[in-house]
């Protein structure tokens, strides 16, 4: 049953606001005058999509941080006994924001009306993705959610800390690039041209690193506007072809390829399908859905590909090691994990153990390349500012001498 917001007067005049649950907006209002309340404004909390029929937010109300932390306490909750629809009521209740208060509050009118928990999840797309759905679907059939709501918060905690050690160790290189271009440009178009300038009426024939210097400067005046356009055009235009699936397989493969940055989004994208093939069925999902939902995990588009050959060969028969064994965009150590947990009848432990070391050796990676970027990029930076710096001195240096 869908959930409204509304804000009413009660019989002294007085403004009154909260949720009411009801099958539409005129029902709620009828509702709200058997309260004695005059209705002012009803909302509905969560608006359907057109077509797809599927309860969506805009914007998303949970960061990945905040997901991670609401599922812990939801399954805190739940594992201590509490009713689903009591243990809602409390996170409503403690919630700050008022978004997530109205997202628990549809929530819980969806599980009032009858729907099990994962459909009520389902119903709102852009916050609980597919995975998460099929987590919490297996959790109730199985009568342990409490358990699997904690594998899935565990989950969730892995994959960010990940993400953020990632994003940590290109923080630093991106950020001393950005000064290096920033202060590169304002000696060449503004500092080299002042102080040039000066020695550009004298007679004498000024050093040649002063006149590459001059030309790039007048070079980088007269056509930076043209350049920051074309860049601009092509990230537009590269973003638009992206869209085209075609186009995305094909560079995501390319992508791969690449010496260094191919291997390390190789090895994010397997850690991060391993984990999640193991979470699912560790939370006894079927292995063909597990395989659907991980494979909906994967950014890079060719080896999304690749895991959905992958779950047609196990459909047909085939272990799935083998079909993992094939696809050689999947690093070898998955597959090998996969078998051994095939033999052993313990696949999602196995699974786990792959897509721990796979994740410890994309941060190692990650961490040597940002180790070795931070020193290079440094040196970079002195070298072109040494230039900058030379292509000034030199005539000053010429000219003293000349005085001489």
């Amino acid at each position: 049953m869908p959930a409204f917001k509304y804000e009413a007067l009660d019989a002294g005049g007085h403004s009154v606001d909260g949720l009411i649950e009801a099958d539409n907006a005129k029902a709620a209002r009828s509702m709200l005058r058997t309260q004695g309340l005059v209705p002012v404004e009803v909302t509905a909390i969560v608006q359907v999509a057109v077509g797809g029929g599927r309860a969506r937010l805009a914007p998303r109300v949970f960061s990945a941080a905040s997901l991670t932390v609401w599922t812990r306490q939801l399954a805190g909750l739940v594992a201590s006994g509490l009713t689903l629809e009591r243990t809602l009521t409390a996170l409503g209740d403690e919630a700050e924001d008022e978004r997530q208060r109205q997202l628990i509050a549809h929530l819980k009118s969806e599980v009032n009306a009858g729907s099990s928990f994962a459909r009520a999840l389902s119903s709102v797309p852009r916050e609980f993705d597919e995975v998460y759905c099929a987590v919490v679907a297996a959790g109730e059939q199985s009568g342990a959610l409490g358990q699997v709501l904690e594998r899935l918060a565990d989950d969730l905690e892995e994959r960010q800390s990940l993400r953020a050690k990632l994003v940590g160790a290109a923080l630093y290189p991106a950020i001393v690039s950005l000064i290096a271009l920033v202060i590169v440009v304002f000696l060449v178009t503004y500092v080299v041209p002042q102080v040039a300038g000066v020695f550009s009426n004298s007679r004498r024939a000024l050093p040649l690193l002063t006149v590459v210097m001059l030309q790039a400067s007048a070079g980088v005046r007269q056509w930076g506007w043209l350049v920051l356009l074309l860049a601009a055009a092509g990230a537009v235009g590269l973003g638009a072809a992206l869209r085209r699936e075609a186009f995305r397989l094909r560079f995501d493969a390319a992508w791969l390829r690449l010496p260094v940055l191919g291997r390390l989004a190789r090895g994010y994208n397997a850690a991060r399908f391993g984990g999640t093939l193991a979470m699912l069925a560790g939370a006894g999902v079927p292995i063909l859905k597990a395989l659907q939902a991980a494979s909906e995990t994967l950014g890079n588009r060719a080896m999304r590909a690749d895991a959905l050959e992958a779950l047609a060969q196990v459909r047909e028969g085939a272990p799935l090691a083998s079909a993992l064994a094939a696809k050689k965009r999947f690093p070898g150590l998955l597959a090998m994990f996969a078998r051994l947990g095939e033999q052993t009848g313990q696949l999602p432990l196995m699974l786990e153990r792959a897509a721990r070391q796979l994740s410890t050796e994309v941060q190692r990676r990650a961490l040597a390349l940002a180790t070795v970027l931070e020193p290079l990029l440094i040196v970079a930076m002195g070298a072109v500012v040494m230039l900058i710096v030379l292509s000034v001195l030199l005539p000053i240096i010429q000219l003293n001498a000349w005085v001489k």
